[in-house]
């Protein structure tokens, strides 16, 4: 079985070296020896890990995508294009395809499912989503027998390695990002992740396989962790939590709908996603029959990731010797995805207040006129450090905006300095 590599960057070279370093056992595992057949990069001088041969390297991706010897495309060059143009010529091409691209699979899945059914060829991409833990492929396959109600965790290494160093040390969100990019957890340009670009693309392809529903990345609402400051951090440490950069994908109440999200969350020290530190990454999924699962490990890295490409690489290659292949989009459930407006869940809000008799009653209306219901309350501070605490039970979206709003032409608010989303079943 020959391959196409696409890319030979952090992750590109890590395929070489496993394809080299394992060839006799992935060839016992497929059935037929897999073997690279060359590896398109921008620029043929760059130097280069010393396992790949340069006689393989081209800078024509087109050519080698299309060669009538080339069974399988690896694609692992990232971003929408030339990736999008390179897959549909090597599937019009009768090539299967393993990608790592979750930007694409995000924006344009549509398009690239579409062509991988019409010309009857596998698109396996576990590597797109936390880099070395099976995620998708049990979401898939494993529960397809089963109801997904929701899916909730941590995707993005770089944004939990920033918040849990915050956490740990009182560190600044400047400071935390510094120290992340000092040891390669953050680009130099970090927007894609903590402003949860990444995360939102991450969501939008779990979201679609667990509710067999398309789901785009303009469908996430997202939020970053860029305006979480060391107070934030230290006030709900105070209270027993610790706030994660979350996706959250889960079907409404009445089931004909989906909410899909990324954004910072309060969640109880308690919960197991509280104890996921540094740049690991960590997925709840609930099942209607299997209940909790939980799925954990390095969502990142050349290696971790390399390791997702190979297994798929295996799949598709057992695929092709076989003369068939893998489960194709599922979408017949079509659900609709819903506003964050219509999204119910709790928040917790700081107000600056001003110290006098009577602000928390009419604070209490403010929330009662949008029916928001305040779990709990405490005051913290006197004079001009006077601070009201709430915490809300599962409340709107919408009317939780409202709400705010209204509490800031207040004249007894000084100033609204926190809204934070809570998750998890412990109130604080």
């Amino acid at each position: 079985m020959k391959v196409a590599l696409l890319g030979c960057g952090v992750v590109g070279s890590q395929v070489v070296r496993l394809l080299h370093e394992q060839a006799a056992d992935l060839a016992a595992r497929v059935g037929a020896p897999l073997e690279l057949a060359g590896v398109a990069v921008r620029r043929l001088g760059r130097k280069r890990d010393s396992e790949v041969d340069a006689a393989l390297l081209t800078t024509d991706a087109e050519a080698l995508v299309t060669r009538d010897d080339v069974d399988i495309v690896v694609e692992v060059i990232g971003g929408i294009e030339p990736a999008r143009s390179l897959i549909l010529a090597a599937m019009s091409s009768g090539k299967s395809i393993v990608t790592a691209n979750k930007a694409l699979l995000a924006e344009d899945g549509a398009t690239v499912h579409g062509s991988a059914k019409e010309h009857g060829v596998d698109l396996y991409y576990e590597a797109s989503v936390a880099g070395a833990i099976p995620l998708l492929r049990p979401l898939r396959e494993s529960l397809a027998g089963d109801r997904v109600h929701r899916v909730l965790g941590i995707v993005n290494g770089t944004t939990n390695y920033i918040l849990d160093k915050m956490d740990s040390s009182g560190a600044s969100f400047t400071d935390a990002l510094e120290e992340a990019q000092s040891l390669g957890y953050a680009e130099a340009d970090p927007t894609a992740d903590v402003e949860g670009f990444d995360a939102a693309a991450k969501a939008a392809i779990l979201a679609g396989l667990a509710f067999h529903s398309r789901v785009t990345a303009a469908d996430v609402h997202r939020e970053g962790i860029t305006e979480i400051t060391a107070t934030d951090v230290a006030s709900s440490k105070a209270m027993g939590y610790v706030i994660k950069l979350l996706a959250i994908c889960a079907r409404s109440d009445d089931g004909r709908s989906v909410g899909v999200r990324v954004h910072p969350a309060m969640i109880p020290r308690s919960h197991p996603l509280a104890g996921v530190r540094e740049a690991y990454n960590a997925v709840f999924v609930e099942a209607e029959s299997g209940g909790q699962l939980m799925f954990y490990g390095k969502g990142a890295g050349g290696a971790p990731t390399a390791s997702a490409v190979l297994g798929d690489l295996v799949a598709v290659a057992r695929n092709r010797l076989a003369g068939t292949h893998g489960p194709q989009e599922s979408t017949y459930a079509d659900l609709r995805v819903h506003p964050m407006g219509e999204t119910v869940t709790r928040y917790h809000v700081s107000l600056d207040v001003a110290d006098k008799p009577g602000v928390l009653a009419r604070v209490a209306d403010v929330f009662a006129s949008h029916d928001v219901s305040i779990q709990t309350v405490r005051q913290e501070g006197h004079g001009d450090d006077a601070q009201l605490v709430l915490v809300t039970h599962r409340a709107n979206d919408a009317a939780l905006s409202a709400t705010i709003d209204d509490l800031r032409g207040l004249d007894i608010v000084r100033g609204v300095t926190s809204v934070m989303r809570v998750e998890g079943e412990e109130a604080p």
